[in-house]
Parts: structure tokens; C-alpha cells; sequence
């Protein structure tokens, strides 16, 4: 007997329209897909494909028009704004193509800034830091604790994303563009990270553009015109 696949996450019939007035987009038209525990997908498509409202709608930051989402076994759908940023901090981080940092921040408190929105508020404590410090150190960040994002290259800042994204010990990281502002050397040592990332039991859900990254990945998904237009799976 197989053990059942633990899935990170579910979506079923996913539907997102956006009504402009005039006009009303239909971003995704009833999307469906699994992505089981340790998945590393790439989500790919052309400008208007959907793929952006789809990781939008899997990182919990909107909800969709109709249709499913299953997040850890929890219907998003059924979840209050509030429930659903505890467990979006719980159990989603997130890395960004621009980085999203706070610009008047060390390195050390803008890893730290996802533990101001857990649960209950606790003060950050002495372990809380040393995790932070200890986050930095692991994407080589050790000696660059006080520094301010301007001081940083941007392979430097994107490093910072990803400590701040693993500072809740998430089960999914959710990638939009990650390498799509760097030069092609600190391309190669982000995906690196990332790559080790999954080794270790990250979901990895990444959104790119481009073939060299995706496949780093192992399956892609193809969007085109709010749909998934096919997938591809490189290896187990």
C-alpha cells in the first residue's frame, strides 16, 4: 500500500474576475491543481496568462471570484480576514522580485518583521534574534547584520528576503520573479538557496519567466488566458 500524498495546498475550479466598469477581466478561469508536500513548481506563462493572480490567490493575498482554495486542509474561502493573515504568517513565506524591504531597516529587522504579526503578539524574544541572526548567517549574511538595504547589493537584498521569508519556518515558500532583478552570477546562488530550500522539505511555488530558472523546478505549470494551458515533470 502507497502512503496518500499530503498536499501543501489545493485549489478546485478557481475563478477570479476583476470588474473594471466597462469591462470585466476574467483572470483565471477555473483553475485547478494540486501541489503535494516538498513540491517545486515553476508557474509560467506570457503577460496576461493568469499566473501572477494565481500566486496571488495561493499566498492568500486575495480571494478568489469563485471555487476552492485548501490551504494546509483549511478552506481559505470559510477563513475571516484576520484568521487568514495568522495563517498566512504561519505558514506561507513569501520572496518577492523587488525585494520589499524597509528601507530605514537593518538586515536584522527586516528578517525580524514577520514576527510581529504572530499570533498573540509576543515580544520578540532573545531566541526569536538569535534565529534571525542565525537566518542571516545561512544565506551568508553574518557580517552585514546592521546594514541598511541601500548598503546592499541586490543578490544581498534578495538574500534578506529569503531569511525574512523563513524566519516563521513556513511549509511553503512563494517566489514571484526571484531572480528577475539580478545579474546572471547571483541568479545562479539565489536558486542555489532555493534548491536547497526544497532538499530540505520546502513546497517551493515560484512564478517566472524565464526557462533556465523554471528549470530548477520540479514540474511547470503552463498558464495561458486564465487557464492552465499543460505541465511538464522533470524528475521525482
Amino acid at each position: 500500500m502507497f502512503a496518500p500524498v499530503r498536499l501543501a495546498a489545493q485549489i478546485v475550479d478557481l475563478h477570479k474576475y476583476y470588474d473594471l466598469g466597462t469591462v470585466v477581466v476574467k483572470a483565471l478561469q477555473g483553475v485547478s491543481a494540486e501541489f503535494p508536500e516538498g513540491d517545486y513548481v515553476a508557474i509560467m506563462g506570457s503577460s496576461g496568462s493568469g499566473k501572477s493572480t494565481l500566486l496571488n490567490l495561493l499566498g492568500a493575498l486575495d480571494r478568489p471570484t469563485h471555487g476552492k482554495y485548501f490551504l494546509g486542509g483549511h478552506d481559505v474561502s470559510e477563513l475571516s480576514d484576520d484568521q487568514l493573515s495568522l495563517i498566512r504568517n504561519h505558514m506561507i513565506g513569501f520572496i518577492f522580485q523587488s525585494y520589499n524591504l524597509i528601507a530605514q531597516y537593518s538586515v536584522l529587522e527586516n528578517i525580524e518583521v514577520p514576527l510581529h504579526y504572530r499570533r498573540g503578539n509576543p515580544p520578540i524574544s532573545a531566541s526569536d534574534v538569535n534565529r534571525c541572526i542565525d537566518l542571516a548567517a545561512e544565506v551568508g549574511l553574518a557580517d552585514r547584520l546592521e546594514h541598511r538595504p541601500y548598503q546592499l547589493s541586490g543578490g544581498q537584498q534578495q538574500r534578506v528576503a529569503i531569511a525574512r521569508a523563513l524566519v516563521n519556518d513556513p511549509e511553503i515558500i512563494l517566489a514571484d520573479e526571484p531572480t528577475g532583478n539580478l545579474d546572471s552570477a547571483t541568479e545562479v546562488e539565489i536558486m542555489q538557496i532555493l534548491d536547497r530550500l526544497n532538499r530540505e522539505g520546502r513546497t517551493i511555488m515560484m512564478v517566472t519567466h524565464e526557462t533556465e530558472i523554471a528549470h530548477h523546478a520540479k514540474r511547470q505549470i503552463h498558464m495561458k488566458d486564465g487557464r492552465i494551458d499543460g505541465e511538464d515533470v522533470f524528475r521525482d
